[in-house]
């Protein structure tokens, strides 16, 4: 039902209770990330640590969620463990359609559960349930647990986390529907500080499309945009894993903690050497033709001489560069088991791994020794970093327990900041040049995401930082209204500025087609305001030395033109938030 308030559910875990309320202001910020920047301003406590019970941990959709291909994104956002700042994370699976079909907008989540506890919220009920005995468990053995205790089987969405959610690392990520996740910036951490083990959301209710024959010829248009033309053959056929080949080719491929932007023994971990050998089928979020998760294996072998368990594991390219190229790894099973393992300790694949090559590099230059690392790490020893990654989820001595909070936390206690690939958090995997290292590095989300940076990088531009600033704005602005429908970013090559009015129109959203431009330039600038209001300083963003040292297809980096970028992307943003 179109309506022009937003439809928020308001749970207080301490009390138990949830109630809903009707917030105003869907013209003024769409939904998805505009509306939770608008919910943190009413709940969020902006001058209180983000483990602060009071704090808020909220899941907001948008107002095409449910009736389009693609409008399959969540949007979470809460104060971040690692820089203490507002943060957002997005993630697909079924969490946004069971949202929409438990008729909310919405969830909001305050207060700290006495014992470890499961939210299950849904149409007709919401309920607080102790699940003392899930807290320790992994992802994947909570997820089968929950399942069995919930039901609602194709209509129920399940995100929780694992042991580094607990331990409230900063590298902690929220696992949903086992293959897509809330990766970035440690929104588990924030589950572990609330006691809050997992969160069902049951799509229980009913959600009636518009009638008439326009809203049908539209979804069928749209359909056939991405099912019969090969705009999406990308996603589909290799996925983003394609990128690994691309990259390395152009030396735009980080190498061993970023020694190296290319390497020929990474050809062996290719998207197409993934599809060749581990890859077992396709999988999509829900509401989406694409079907761009790629679902590989692992075996283990449980006992002589032949015997096997299979587990299913999903990869895209950011955990391959992440598991793979960075930590010296080029056989596509061992990166699968790295990321097998990720999965299960509810650690962000991307964060980990970064974490890892850096610790990796501290350890072979002296920085630290075994007594910190306890095994002794090596580019490609694949059996030392699956050993790791346990010390790292549980935080299991100092040098781990810093390591979980940050790899720039680490190397300011142990040394090695030159190295540490950290761009505002651990570093995406595009090594393409200055704009994208500024985009990264200053950006809102500190995500290769929030703009194209790693693309302009790749064209034939000239190095004029006004003209990349003026870019990144614009561009970021653009991703925003996509991210507040709340839309995977897949959409933007689908949904032309054109195209998005005409779906807000056809299912009763007038207001919001007819000013687009407005409403995106608002949210726009009322995110960095909630980020800048929690203490973010874009001048003080370190940019360690590390990243001056590469080299790409243009050459080596231009320090100059970095901090030429630096400076003017960071007044860009204070007059953004200024208005």
């Amino acid at each position: 039902m179109i309506r022009d308030f937003f439809r928020v559910m308001i749970l207080d875990l301490a009390e138990g209770r949830g109630r809903i309320r009707n917030i105003d202001g869907r013209d003024q910020v769409a939904g998805g990330s505009g509306l939770a920047a608008l919910l943190f301003g009413k709940y969020g406590l902006p001058e209180q640590p983000w483990d602060d019970p009071r704090q808020p941990i909220i899941f907001a959709i948008g107002p095409l969620t449910g009736y389009f291909p693609l409008m399959s994104k969540t949007v979470c956002a809460f104060k971040s463990p690692y820089h203490n700042q507002y943060a957002e994370s997005h993630a697909g699976g079924r969490s946004a359609l069971c949202l929409r079909f438990a008729d909310l907008d919405a969830l909001v989540i305050t207060g700290r559960a006495r014992r470890p506890s499961a939210v299950v919220v849904g149409s007709r009920q919401m309920t607080v349930r102790d699940v003392h005995y899930l807290w320790g468990k992994d992802v994947m053995a909570t997820g089968k647990i929950l399942r069995r205790m919930v039901g609602g089987s194709g209509h129920r969405s399940v995100l929780r986390i694992g042991p580094a959610g607990e331990a409230c690392a900063a590298l902690a990520g929220i696992n949903v529907d086992s293959y897509r996740h809330f990766g970035r910036l440690g929104g588990g951490a924030v589950m572990g500080a609330k006691n809050l083990k997992a969160v069902v959301i049951q799509g229980d209710g009913d959600f009636p499309l518009p009638g008439g024959k326009a809203y049908a010829r539209l979804f069928a248009g749209i359909h056939e945009k991405l099912t019969g033309t090969d705009m999406m053959d990308k996603y589909h056929n290799l996925g983003t894993a394609a990128n690994v080949a691309g990259l390395n080719a152009r030396r735009a491929l980080p190498v061993r903690n970023l020694s190296a932007t290319g390497d020929p023994g990474m050809d062996r971990i290719s998207g197409e050497a993934f599809a060749e050998h581990t890859l077992l089928r396709n999988a999509a979020c829900a509401g989406c033709p694409v079907g761009c998760i790629h679902i590989g294996f692992v075996r283990e072998k449980f006992m002589e001489p032949n015997q096997y368990l299979y587990r299913k594991v999903a990869y895209d390219y950011e955990p391959i560069f992440s598991l793979g190229s960075m930590l010296g790894i080029t056989d596509p099973f061992a990166i699968l088991a790295l990321l097998d393992h990720v999965e299960k300790l509810g650690l962000d694949a991307m964060g980990a791994g970064v974490a890892l090559a850096w610790a990796t590099e501290a350890l072979a230059r002296g920085v630290v020794s075994t007594k910190e690392t306890v095994v002794p790490l090596a580019f490609g020893a694949q059996e030392a970093y699956l050993l790791a990654l346990d010390h790292l989820a549980h935080a299991t001595n100092d040098f781990y327990t810093a390591l979980a909070r940050g790899t720039l936390n680490a190397a300011e206690h142990y040394g090695g900041e030159a190295f540490a690939c950290v761009l505002g958090q651990e570093m995406a995997g595009y090594a393409t040049g200055e704009v994208f290292i500024t985009a990264q590095a200053l950006g809102f989300r500190h995500s290769h995401l929030d703009s194209g940076g790693y693309g302009y990088d790749q064209q034939e531009n000239p190095r004029d930082a006004a003209r990349a600033v003026a870019f990144l704005v614009a561009d970021e602005k653009d991703r925003v209204f996509l991210t507040s429908m709340a839309a995977c970013l897949f959409a933007r090559k689908v949904y032309s500025a054109e195209l998005l009015g005409e779906a807000l129109d056809v299912v009763g959203y007038g207001s919001l087609a007819g000013d687009m431009e407005k409403i995106a330039a608002r949210i726009q600038r009322l995110r960095w305001q909630t980020r800048l209001a929690t203490g973010y300083d874009p001048e003080g963003v370190a940019i360690p030395r590390r990243f001056h040292r590469i080299s790409t297809w243009k050459g080596p980096l231009d320090s100059a033109y970095l901090a030429e970028l630096r400076h003017t992307y960071a007044g860009a943003i204070r007059n953004l938030a200024a208005g």
